[in-house]
């Protein structure tokens, strides 16, 4: 009878300490002073379906990212987040102010982020079934969305406007900011870019549609298509044409760690085909093959520096050539290390005993060449390379020869190359 009584004393008080958090839980507005603490994945502000939530998502062991996640599916992949390069610890906690500020403080009770709404009479925030998260004023005018702000996923009914961007993600696990960006830019052209990073200065476009001039506003709507369109609302350009059922499947456009914009589709259902997992499926994925259109003079390529990339159907494959490592198994874009000291140049030690020639046919690295020569035989190149100190690799075909120092970029494999080319 005690433990009754302790146990409804326990429940009674929970209810008097936490009352915003539960009625959020049922309510379709969230109240000015409701707040979340980042201790567990439980607690979070539902859509009124139930398929999108507002929360804190524990990110491995390295802490809790502020973010928009699909609710109902197993992997309850986050689709948007706040401050999503500095990880905040257990105790923080999300706050919709008494005066209308989202307001994220870390464990000390710092601010380290919050929603541009200042002075605009926020009266409520709402999780909406579009996975759109909302502060709005008494007449419910969105004063402030994430739709408006995105990371690096937009959704059916979202807009991305001149000067809206996307960012991939560092890695498949890390949210931070990473080497790629989706963006509409002022003057109408919409682009795929590698950035200078860690800068978000744009690198290498791999994407243009070449609408200088004309280009409005990316549409994602409701049937599955995202397009382009002029300001008079004419379409520029379709980046995914397909049709999808809004009653069956959810969608998203994300531009993924690894560089590729994929339009996916999941099951709504909540069991699996043949035993098999419902998952994710891309119906369309841009660029087709990233590792042939990164080639820029500066930076890496698709994947890291001393690296190789191929395609399949899951995306870019990075590897490394012989006599190299990777410098981070769970980073592969970071790129590749040797496992071998390099050649002497001391004339006296010319070290060309101790280095030999790995041949790699229909592979190529853009960029780094250094010497030319043309009407020579291929084992002339060989032993032009294997005599030079600062050479590492050496491209011959049809007679001419290239020299290429390290870091090798932009590396590609693919049956269609036609040189053959050989790495000390």
């Amino acid at each position: 009878m005690m433990a009754s009584a302790l146990l409804f004393l326990f429940c009674f008080f929970l209810i008097i300490l936490l009352p915003c958090t539960s009625l959020a839980q049922t309510s379709t507005n969230i109240s000015l002073g409701s707040s979340l603490a980042a201790l567990n994945d439980n607690l979070s502000w539902p859509s009124p379906s139930g398929e999108f939530a507002f929360g804190f998502r524990q990110i491995g062991k390295d802490g809790f990212l502020l973010a928009i996640w699909f609710n109902k599916i197993p992997d309850r992949t986050i689709v948007w987040s706040a401050n999503r390069n500095d990880l905040v610890q257990e105790g923080a906690k999300v706050e919709l102010t008494s005066d209308g500020m989202l307001v994220l403080r870390n464990s000390e009770g710092g601010q380290v982020w919050s929603a541009n709404s200042a002075g605009t009479e926020v009266a409520y925030a709402a999780m909406l079934d579009t996975g759109n998260f909302v502060l709005a004023n008494t007449n419910s005018t969105n004063l402030w969305e994430s739709f408006d702000v995105p990371t690096d996923t937009i959704l059916p009914t979202q807009t991305l406007n001149q000067n809206g961007k996307l960012f991939a993600r560092y890695t498949e696990t890390n949210y931070s900011q990473g080497r790629f960006q989706f963006i509409l830019q002022s003057d109408g052209n919409l682009l795929l870019y590698t950035t200078r990073f860690p800068l978000e200065s744009p690198n290498f476009a791999y994407y243009a549609t070449m609408t200088m001039g004309t280009g409005f506003q990316v549409i994602f709507n409701k049937s599955g298509s995202i397009y382009l369109t002029a300001k008079n609302g004419s379409i520029l350009n379709m980046v995914s044409s397909n049709t999808v059922s809004m009653k069956n499947f959810y969608q998203k456009a994300t531009l993924e760690y690894d560089g590729i914009l994929r339009h996916s589709v999941h099951p709504k259902s909540n069991g699996s085909s043949a035993g098999t997992p419902l998952a994710w499926s891309p119906l369309t994925s841009e660029p087709s093959d990233i590792c042939f259109r990164v080639e820029g003079d500066i930076g890496s390529g698709a994947c890291g520096y001393n690296s190789l990339c191929s395609y399949n159907d899951k995306g870019p494959v990075c590897q490394c050539p012989d006599g190299y490592s990777f410098i981070d198994l769970n980073d592969k874009l970071k790129g590749c290390k040797q496992n071998f000291i390099s050649q002497s140049c001391d004339e006296a030690s010319s070290e060309t005993n101790l280095f030999y020639f790995q041949e790699m046919q229909n592979t190529k690295w853009y960029g780094g060449d250094y010497e030319q020569f043309t009407s020579v035989q291929e084992d002339w190149c060989r032993q032009s390379c294997l005599g030079d100190c600062f050479c590492a690799v050496a491209v011959f075909n049809n007679g001419e020869c290239l020299k290429k120092r390290i870091p090798f970029s932009n590396g590609r494999m693919n049956p269609v190359l036609v040189e053959k080319l050989s790495s000390k």
